[in-house]
Formats: structure tokens, C-alpha cells, sequence
């Protein structure tokens, strides 16, 4: 999404300048504020495209200001926090938030996480397909290709997969990945999940020990990027055997 607005909330001046910097040089739009209600203020005024919105902030905390600008705002939220418990992670969610990112971040997974999450809000946005030179995926015909070339999935990986991706960047609890594959009746079983994961890295995967498409959250569960549309050449479906 080509010139989008993104409101940065953080406290921290240094951190906005950086953030600043970045999102800017990325070529978004950056509007600042110093707090949570500066923040509602600025949300009602200057209606941003997508909020990066800082947890620890005196006075009104970002899960508050999360909760309140919700009222108001049904565009993308994504939280920023130095915090990496899986209960954070839930809060910030259950607090209105799409998407989290836990402090020191990359560069590099901010953006795509940005870029993930207006790809989310933009309407008419399919969400069974995605077709790029490196990596191609076909939801309903069940294809996957690396490079142009066809991968055979296994069923639960290919049920993982797809889970993964129709969030389209959200994270997925590994309880909930496990109740998508297994069935709500099966327990969550942490083990199976880890190897059906494994597995598919190594098939999709240029190098499965560094991944570029499924990460994993620490004591949370998994979520998936897809490559970044501004690194297309030009079309590579998967080709049938």
C-alpha cells in the first residue's frame, strides 16, 4: 500500500526519530505522538492507514490506549514491547492489537509485518494465492512451488501451511494451530507441531535454520510472511507435475 500514513506512539523521542527515519525512507507517511492520548487525538484527527503503538507508556498504557482507539479506528494495530511472555502477547491482542513486535526488532520484520498487515486491511485482497519468483501457493488448487518448481506437501503440513497463511502475518498460538490441523478434540501436542513445522521449512525453505516465510514466536507459536511485493520480477506459478 503506496503511500500509506502510519502513527508512531512511543514515549521515547530517539525511538520515534528512528522509526521516523525508517518508515520514511520506506516511503510511508509518518505522523508522531508522545502518548496514549495524544494518540486518540491524532487518530481522530489524521486518520492513519496503520498504528505502531508502544506498550510501556506512563500514564495510559498501550494495552488502554489500544482498547480505547479501537473505538474509533478499525485499521491495523500493531503493538511494540519489550515484553515476550506468551500472556503479553494474548493481552496485547485480546487488546485490539493484529500484530506485536518485541523490542530490539529488525528493521527488516517491522516492515514486513507493516507490509502484511495493509495488505490485511486493503479490501478485495485475495487471500488464497500468492505468486512471486521464489514462492507460489494456490489455497484452492493445493499447489505449492520454490522457485518455479512444484512441492509435494504432505496432508497436516499442507493444513499447516495454509493456516499460516491466510493470516496473512498474524501470529498463531500453537494451541490454536495444533485445534486447525488436529480438530478441537485433539489435545495440543507441541512435539507433532514442531516436526510437521520442521518438515515443511525444509521443503519450502532456501535455508530451514534461517527462515524467511515461517517464523517462530518464542512461547507463543508461529506466523507466516510472504515475500515482499516490491521484490517481484514477474509472475512464477507452480508448475503441475
Amino acid at each position: 500500500m503506496s503511500n500509506a500514513t502510519i502513527l508512531v506512539v512511543d514515549d521515547d523521542a530517539q525511538i520515534r526519530r528512528v522509526l521516523q527515519a525508517t518508515l520514511s525512507s520506506n516511503g510511508y507517511d509518518v505522523i508522531e505522538a508522545k502518548n496514549g492520548k495524544e494518540a486518540l487525538t491524532t487518530v481522530l484527527r489524521d486518520r492513519p492507514n496503520l498504528i505502531l503503538l508502544d506498550v510501556n507508556m506512563p500514564g495510559m498504557s498501550g494495552f488502554e490506549a489500544c482498547r480505547k482507539i479501537r473505538l474509533s479506528f478499525d485499521g491495523p494495530i500493531i503493538m511494540v514491547t519489550v515484553r515476550d511472555a506468551e500472556q503479553d502477547k494474548v493481552v496485547a491482542l485480546d487488546s485490539g492489537a493484529d500484530d506485536y513486535v518485541v523490542k530490539p526488532f529488525g528493521v527488516s520484520e517491522l516492515l514486513a509485518r507493516i507490509r502484511a498487515a495493509l495488505r490485511r486491511s486493503s479490501p478485495g485482497e485475495p487471500l488464497s494465492k500468492i505468486d512471486t519468483p521464489e514462492f507460489s501457493v494456490d489455497l484452492e488448487m493445493r499447489l505449492v512451488a520454490v522457485r518455479g518448481q512444484r512441492v509435494n506437501l504432505s496432508l497436516k503440513e499442507f493444513e499447516v501451511l495454509r493456516a499460516l497463511v491466510l493470516q496473512q502475518g498474524k501470529p498463531l498460538t500453537r494451541e490454536s494451530l495444533s485445534k486447525i490441523v488436529w480438530g478441537s478434540g485433539h489435545p495440543e501436542n507441541a512435539e507433532n507441531l514442531r516436526v510437521v513445522i520442521g518438515q515443511l521449512r525444509k521443503k519450502i525453505e532456501k535455508d530451514p535454520a534461517h527462515p524467511r516465510y515461517i517464523f517462530t514466536e518464542p512461547w507463543f507459536g508461529y506466523r507466516f510472511l510472504p515475500p515482499s511485493p516490491s521484490s517481484l520480477k514477474g509472475p512464477s506459478r507452480p508448475r503441475k507435475p
